[in-house]
């Protein structure tokens, strides 16, 4: 008898989903990625992760910028596409972020609200376990959160998009844990659900997080320009730590 899969493990996958967010900003992250690298100080030869790397579109861009990346996601056919832009100093694999890696890194990026997946938080500190198994002593870690409460706030209950002949029906919705999608997908093949979920973290949850994986948080931004966090106003929560010494 064969498990089920996770909804990540099967939305990912689909034409679909990369179809409903490609709307994505590159200029903005791009302008994140190069705001990060002035502030952190990375030297082009360090060895850089990108977990959870989607398509590898960061990846792609600190690549082109100079740096060593490897990208890593579950999802075999983002990695199939990001493998197209390998070279000898970018490189892609499919990879349970939970699990520790093989080698070690000087930096490791989880970006874009790549975080959070999971229906148990003892998962969500695997990964961060993991993430502390794969730095270099002295390396650093960012994890790119959405801000919980402003996103809960602002949350648009239901809402349809017709993208390229492909209908959606989105339903929102927070029952107190995660902030949960419903998507309804309908074109010429026929009519798929699907579903994402992201656990609400607080900024409180995650210090408590960090500290308890013994990690120790060097900086919260509240936006791409890397401006301090605010939870009241900011739109983003981005941490930036290292193992505690």
């Amino acid at each position: 008898m064969t498990n089920k899969k996770k909804w990540f493990e099967s939305w990912f996958d689909t034409p679909y989903y990369h179809l409903l967010y490609q709307h994505r900003d590159d200029k903005e992250a791009h302008k994140f990625i190069k705001n990060l690298m002035q502030f952190l100080k990375i030297d082009k030869d360090q060895n850089i992760l990108d977990l959870a790397c989607g398509k590898g579109r960061h990846s792609i861009f600190l690549n082109k910028l100079g740096y060593r990346v490897t990208g890593v996601d579950l999802s075999s056919q983002n990695i199939l596409q990001a493998q197209k832009h390998s070279n000898p100093r970018l490189n892609f694999g499919i990879h349970d972020m939970r699990n520790p890696m093989d080698s070690k890194f000087d930096l490791i990026l989880n970006m874009f609200t790549s975080f959070g997946y999971f229906d148990s938080d003892d998962d969500d500190k695997m990964v961060l376990s993991a993430v502390k198994n794969s730095l270099n002593k002295d390396g650093i870690a960012v994890i790119d959160f959405m801000n919980t409460p402003n996103i809960i706030n602002a949350l648009v209950p239901k809402n349809h998009l017709c993208i390229e002949g492909v209908d959606f029906q989105i339903e929102r919705f927070f029952d107190g844990s995660h902030i949960r999608k419903n998507i309804r997908v309908k074109d010429r093949e026929g009519i798929f659900n699907y579903k994402e979920q992201v656990r609400a973290y607080s900024f409180n949850d995650f210090k408590k997080m960090l500290q308890e994986n013994g990690f120790k948080l060097l900086k919260a931004c509240g936006s791409y320009d890397l401006e301090s966090f605010n939870e009241k106003t900011s739109e983003r929560l981005i941490l930036i730590f290292k193992i505690h010494p």
